[in-house]
């Protein structure tokens, strides 16, 4: 017979601008009379896009969410009979890290940066169990083995940034799991990881379920990931819960339009064929990106970290070209080199004339022919322009129209990313993440670049969205002729984009060739682990 261990009944969320949101006049609902349980032991996962009340969902358990500005106007949340909503901070602080833990969507911005990992992981030890010194250590040391940080010993001093993406994500788990917790909340817990490092971390999470006895409620915008890892799913819409079922009914038989919609909006399709016509856009010999490590007082060379090996790649007019591996193997960095943005050692010709000798005065005119799209768009757009000051940038520093005819360009190209061209005089973050992630396109687009190298842009974005900016850039492609270098660790949008693939590791290339032909028969053993960690069934 099955234990609810947590149950949420009518739960209604409300947040105002002002400082009471039960008053405000301009109140928005962000969940709606949502009811769901969770079963002891087992994992219930919530989907939805952003915005659709997820999260808010699940930090109104621990009382997490802005209050006054935020309300309750109804419903209740049951933890073992008793409503949580109707505790004193103090109560809550004796729940959060202990019986109830979250791990939260970005280490990098939950972890203190200024403490290292043993003091961070012992501050939940000694708020709840008192632990200290020796007693401290040797948990910590436990937990970190737990969660499978290698030479766990050595990282005890180390901190936050000293560590890797997925570093940093198993100390985080390693934090919620101190206290051994029945609930684990965990907000999108692998989004900007490597295919490779997510599934080690559900597994991890899986096991640790097994062995503890412990439920999780999964926040997730990748199926994927509900499919293989949950026991039932919460599909939310617009703050309201539209489908609840077992797993394994929903994606058999989803009765919502919404649930519907997310389940056909994985990547599909394959890029239009483009044949390898004369000279290539882009060629490099021998490109390899090293960074010294000096010591000593006289800040000798001692050793290199070897970011790129020497590596020849070529792009054709009109193809795309994706750049796949775990993170460190070098994909950005390649990239960068590429367009002169770091120094490298090895030729770099684009459109058939030599780059790589040119100093930056030389370069800048080429610098309107090569763009980037960066994976974080709010961390590329400055929060003090405006999205028409951001997109005329680069047609003032290449003298491209006068005042008036750009203002015309901005709208032309506003239009042709989907976003509507009144909006041009409002700022980053009153836009979406796909929304901004298009703003950022369009900065590119405007200049009629001929390559454009996109690193990670569609990482953190929901599905639906995901689907929409790959059909753009398939458009844009198309319409002028486009040259991408697509870097991402999902292989599902790469293999929807890509004609030509590299797989790198460690900073070598390990394998390359035809899109196609490389994702149905890898030739490499760490490309076959790439692929069987991305589209592994349920």
């Amino acid at each position: 017979m099955t234990e609810t261990l947590l149950s949420v009944r009518n739960l209604s969320v409300r947040f105002g601008q002002n400082s009471h949101a039960v008053d405000a006049v301009d109140a928005v609902d962000a969940v709606k009379n949502v009811s769901f349980d969770i079963v002891a032991g087992k994992t219930l996962a919530l989907v939805g896009e952003s915005g659709s009340g997820k999260s808010v969902t699940a930090m109104s358990i621990l009382k997490l969410l802005p209050y006054p500005k935020a309300s309750h106007p109804g419903g209740e949340i049951l933890y073992k009979g008793k409503n949580l909503l109707q505790n004193s901070e103090a109560e809550m602080r004796s729940l959060r890290g202990d019986r109830i833990s979250v791990i939260f969507q970005e280490p990098m911005t939950s972890l203190n940066p200024l403490h290292n990992i043993s003091r961070q992981i012992g501050e939940t030890l000694l708020l709840h169990k008192g632990l200290t010194g020796s007693q401290a250590r040797e948990r910590t040391l436990e937990l970190l083995n737990l969660v499978g940080i290698q030479e766990a010993e050595k990282r005890l001093n180390s901190y936050p940034h000293e560590l890797s993406g997925g570093q940093r994500q198993r100390v985080m788990i390693a934090m919620a799991l101190a206290n051994d917790p029945e609930l684990l909340i965990a907000d999108e817990p692998t989004t900007a990881l490597d295919v490779t490092i997510q599934e080690q971390i559900l597994e991890l999470l899986r096991s640790l379920q097994q062995k503890l006895g412990m439920s999780i409620l999964l926040i997730t915008h990748d199926l994927n990931i509900v499919r293989r890892y949950s026991d039932d799913v919460c599909v939310m819409y617009q703050g309201a819960l539209v489908e609840q079922s077992s797993t394994a009914r929903l994606f058999a038989k989803p009765q919502h339009p919404y649930t519907q919609t997310l389940l056909n909006a994985e990547p599909r399709g394959l890029p239009q064929t483009v044949e390898k016509q004369g000279t290539p856009i882009l060629e490099t010999d021998n490109l390899k990106v090293w960074f010294p490590i000096k010591r000593g007082l006289l800040k000798r060379t001692v050793d290199y970290i070897k970011a790129v090996n020497p590596c020849s790649i070529r792009l054709y007019t009109g193809r795309t070209l994706g750049v796949v591996g775990e993170s460190g193997s070098g994909k950005t960095t390649l990239g960068l080199a590429i367009l002169r943005l770091l120094r490298s050692e090895g030729g770099i010709c684009f459109a058939g004339e030599p780059i790589d000798q040119l100093n930056q005065n030389e370069i800048k005119p080429l610098r309107r022919k090569m763009q980037i799209v960066f994976q974080d768009p709010y961390g590329s757009l400055s929060p003090r322009m405006s999205v028409a000051e951001s997109i005329s940038e680069g047609l003032e520093i290449h003298n491209i129209g006068l005042p008036a005819e750009r203002e015309q360009l901005i709208i032309d190209v506003l239009q042709e990313v989907g976003l509507n061209p009144d909006d041009r005089h409002r700022y980053p973050h009153e836009f979406s993440g796909g929304q901004r992630q298009r703003i950022a396109i369009a900065r590119a687009v405007i200049l009629k670049p001929e390559l454009i190298i996109l690193d990670e842009p569609t990482s953190a974005l929901d599905r639906t969205v995901q689907a929409q900016i790959i059909e753009l850039l398939r458009e844009l492609q198309q319409r002028y002729k486009l040259s991408y270098i697509f870097i991402s660790h999902d292989l599902a949008v790469v293999k929807a984009l890509s004609h030509d693939l590299l797989v790198m590791q460690h900073g070598d290339i390990v394998e390359q060739g035809d899109a196609s032909e490389i994702f149905n028969n890898p030739a490499q053993k760490y490309t076959r682990r790439l692929l069987e960690a991305a589209f592994a069934a349920g």
